[in-house]
Parts: C-alpha cells; sequence; structure tokens
C-alpha cells in the first residue's frame, strides 16, 4: 500500500488545547442559542454572525430577555468560557 493511502488523512486531522475546543463548543452553542431565541431575544437584531468576541453579549441578551430555558441555556455557554 502506499504511504499516503494508509495515513489516510492524519495530516488534515486538527490538534486542539482544550481550551481551544471549550471556545469552540461556545461559539457553537452560542450561535444554536441565537437561532432558537431569536424571536424572543434577538428580534432586532438581523443575522449576525456570532464570533467569540460576541459570547458574552449573547450571554447577557440570553439573560436579560430570555425566559428560563434562555437562563439555562446562558449559563452553559458562560461555564464553556471560564
Amino acid at each position: 500500500m502506499v504511504e499516503s493511502e494508509r495515513r489516510g488523512g492524519l495530516k488534515s486531522r486538527r490538534r486542539l488545547s482544550a481550551a481551544d475546543a471549550r471556545r469552540m463548543v461556545a461559539v457553537r452553542e452560542a450561535r444554536k442559542a441565537f437561532r432558537k431565541h431569536r424571536v424572543e431575544c434577538f428580534w432586532s437584531f438581523r443575522d449576525v454572525p456570532i464570533t467569540h468576541n460576541d459570547i458574552p453579549w449573547v450571554v447577557e441578551q440570553l439573560r436579560i430577555n430570555g425566559g428560563f430555558d434562555a437562563w439555562e441555556t446562558a449559563g452553559r455557554i458562560k461555564a464553556l468560557c471560564r
């Protein structure tokens, strides 16, 4: 078997630190919360691309304008950013 076939994509696999992995999960969860609670919490904002820098804003809006479900989601996202 050829060396490149045997490796099977190992070169393209990322190696992330635990902090980077948590940051990626936090961004994914913030994006998901933005979509889920859009009518409730983010009705005055257009489609905003959520990045790591926007996570505190998303958490704040969820806690100010959302119900209990949004509050819990904000807590989970905040815990990932510690």
